[in-house]
Formats: C-alpha cells, sequence, structure tokens
C-alpha cells in the first residue's frame, strides 16, 4: 500500500484537514472521495473529520486503498525495462495488443502482465521478497497500436498515473519512436504541423483534418537517422483529390527517430503518410489519404494476417517484402518519477523485426540496426 505524509508547517496552522489534502497531495476529487470514505487519511495516527483545524507539527498521513485488476492471466512474455512498487515499464512486442476489448477479449499484454502478477505473488509467499510481486491495479499511462513495439508504462496506483498522465499532457513526458519511411527523405530534420481529426465515426482511420471542421492540433518532428538507397515499387496515391493512384518507383527508405509534441492516434503514421513517405508497412495508410484510394477504388483491403476485422477473410499477402507490420518502434521515455522527483530516461533497441529490415537495406547494416541499444 502506498503512503503519503505531510507534516504541518507553521504557515499551515489553523488550516483545515480538507484543506492540507487538497493543496499537499496531487489527488483527483475522486480519489479525496474514496480515500474520505474508507477512513485512509489520519492526523498522527487517527481518523479525523475533514473539517478540523489542524495545528503546526500535526502529521496527515494518506494511505492509498489496495485494489487489483481482475483480467485472466496468461502466460504471455512480458520483457521489463524497469519497475519499482510505484510504476512499470514494458517493451511491447509488436502482434500484441494492450488490453482486452471486444474484439480481442484476450491474448492481450494486461493478461501477460496478470500472468505474471499472480506467479510473482505466489514466489513471494514462497519467501522471495522481490519487487513487483504484490498484487495492484494496471493503470496504464500510454498505449500503443498493436502492431507497433515500444514503451508502455504502467502505473501501480491512481496518484502514479494522473501525475504521468498530466507530465504528458503538458508535454513534460518526452516520447521518441524510430520509424522506418519508404522514400528518401531530404531534408536532415524537420517538423510536421498537420491537424488531425476522424472524417468517418465508422473507420477507424483518421487523416488530415482542418481545426475548423473539427481536426486537432497535431505536431511531429523528425530527424533522419540514415537513409538507404534502394529503388522498389509500391502504391501510393495522388496528391490531387481527383488525380489517379498508380504504381510508382519508390527510390529508398529512411530510417528517422521522432519526437511528438502531441499524442494522436495514429499520429506519425498519418504524417509521414501525408508527406508522401508512409511507415513502411503500414496496411493502414501505404496508399497516403484512405479515404481518397477509397473514392477511386471502393475498399478492397483485407485486414493484416490473422487480424480479424471487417474486411471480409484475413489476407496472407504482406504490404512490404522488408516487414510483416508496419516499422514503428516507441524507443524512448523521458520523464519525472511521480514519488521520488527523479528524472527518469528510458530506452529499448530496435525489435528484431526492424532490426533484420535496415540489416537487409545495408552492407553495414548491422551498425544501424543496432542503433538505441
Amino acid at each position: 500500500m502506498a503512503r503519503f505524509e505531510y507534516r504541518l508547517t507553521t504557515e499551515d496552522e489553523g488550516k483545515t484537514l480538507k484543506a492540507i489534502v487538497r493543496e499537499q497531495f496531487a489527488f483527483s476529487s475522486r480519489l479525496r472521495s474514496k480515500l474520505r470514505r474508507g477512513d485512509l487519511i489520519t492526523v498522527n495516527g487517527e481518523t479525523q473529520p475533514s473539517w478540523i483545524p489542524l495545528k503546526e507539527g500535526d502529521l496527515v498521513a494518506v494511505d492509498l486503498p489496495e485494489e487489483q485488476s481482475q483480467f485472466p492471466p496468461e502466460n504471455i512474455p512480458v520483457d521489463v525495462v524497469y519497475e519499482d512498487k510505484h510504476l512499470l515499464v514494458v517493451n511491447k512486442q509488436p502482434g500484441i495488443v494492450v488490453h482486452p476489448t471486444k474484439g480481442n477479449p484476450c491474448h492481450t499484454l494486461l493478461n501477460g502482465l496478470m500472468y505474471r502478477m499472480s506467479t510473482r505473488a505466489g514466489e513471494e509467499s514462497g519467501g522471495s521478497d522481490s519487487i513487483g510481486a504484490e498484487p495492484y491495479k494496471i493503470r496504464l499511462v500510454n498505449r500503443l497500436d498493436m502492431n507497433t513495439s515500444g514503451l508502455i508504462v504502467i502505473a501501480k496506483n491512481a496518484y502514479v498515473q494522473a501525475d504521468l498522465m498530466k507530465q504528458m499532457k503538458d508535454g513534460r513526458m518526452v516520447k521518441k519512436y524510430l520509424a522506418l519511411a519508404e522514400g528518401i527523405i531530404p531534408d536532415d530534420e524537420g517538423t510536421i504541423d498537420l491537424p488531425l481529426g476522424k472524417p468517418d465515426e465508422n473507420e477507424v482511420e483518421r487523416w488530415v483534418v482542418p481545426i475548423e471542421q473539427g481536426g486537432q492540433e497535431s505536431v511531429t518532428h523528425f530527424k533522419v537517422m540514415r537513409r538507404f538507397i534502394h529503388p522498389h515499387e509500391m502504391t501510393y496515391g495522388s496528391a490531387k483529390a481527383c488525380g489517379p493512384i498508380e504504381q510508382k518507383t519508390i527510390d529508398g527508405y529512411t530510417l528517422l527517430e521522432l519526437k511528438l509534441d502531441t499524442g494522436r492516434t495514429h499520429q506519425i503514421r498519418i504524417h509521414l503518410a501525408a508527406i508522401g513517405h508512409p511507415v513502411v508497412g503500414d496496411h493502414l495508410y501505404c496508399h497516403g489519404d484512405p479515404f481518397e484510394y477509397r473514392r477511386f477504388y471502393g475498399d478492397p483491403r483485407p485486414p493484416l494476417t490473422g487480424e480479424k476485422g471487417p474486411r471480409g477473410e484475413t489476407n496472407p499477402e504482406i504490404i512490404s517484402d522488408l516487414i510483416s507490420r508496419h516499422a514503428l518502434h516507441a524507443y524512448s521515455l523521458d520523464f519525472v518519477h511521480p514519488m521520488t522527483g527523479e528524472r527518469m530516461h528510458l530506452e529499448t533497441g530496435l525489435p528484431e523485426d526492424m532490426m533484420t529490415a535496415v540489416g537487409n537495406l545495408s552492407d553495414d547494416g548491422e551498425k544501424y540496426a543496432e542503433i538505441a541499444n
């Protein structure tokens, strides 16, 4: 159980318990209500009414309620990058859905976390004192698409989750990605500033939508890490609203580092597709604007192999010869630890499939495949 404490100073003399809790602990109003109902706020070790005035030297303590998730445990490997008693950071593998949904009720990362938690709790009863053995409620701070790999942060209590999500909203949590994009991007670095929205509420895709039509501000910064001269053919949509969509010869590929000022759904994938350099293997945005593509050709695209979806049977066809999913990896995180105040920097290297793809494009591929390791 996480405990928070505050000892009153001269300046606090006469303030009510309610005021001290509101001023000194960054709890949501919902959590404060839960704490009061559960008698989890004490003054000098005793429960007191919230209106009572306090004096210098009084010790206010708050114990967060014990909670535990109830997802069915499944033996799914979990790659832990960092863990303490307050939070957990894992490196999600591609092809894994983060949390159960109606379409994917099991075989998710959260099912794997439940298995890990139950296993470690059993080890603790046998004498182990390893970090993370105590059961907790899984609280996601960020999410990734099924086929995006990389770092996901899980808070172990409501306070840590709220603090980290506020850091993310305020831009104090810095997230960086690595992506392999179609084509040679000439600029060494740049910024894509295009508002994004959902043109069709019945479709999962998003696209560039003007602010006045409901689009949300979306900013992506990119830096070129490596260019690969590798001519190949791909289908890509014309920039003209009524132009043809045809097979094009692409000059190569570009390995990019990307940093987000905002965190919109599919932001990197849409922004790169919108400037003519879609993420390699991206089945949703490989043709550019998916809605323009449908206007010309209908919607013949089936889902990826093994994925269940509304577009008919699964299809063994792969979008790219290099990789069987979109080549996007969340490799770096910077944030302030909510409990210790420590500045955290976490990284994870390219997953095996992206390492192979990059390695296959260059004679010195091994050198560049190991970027971020």
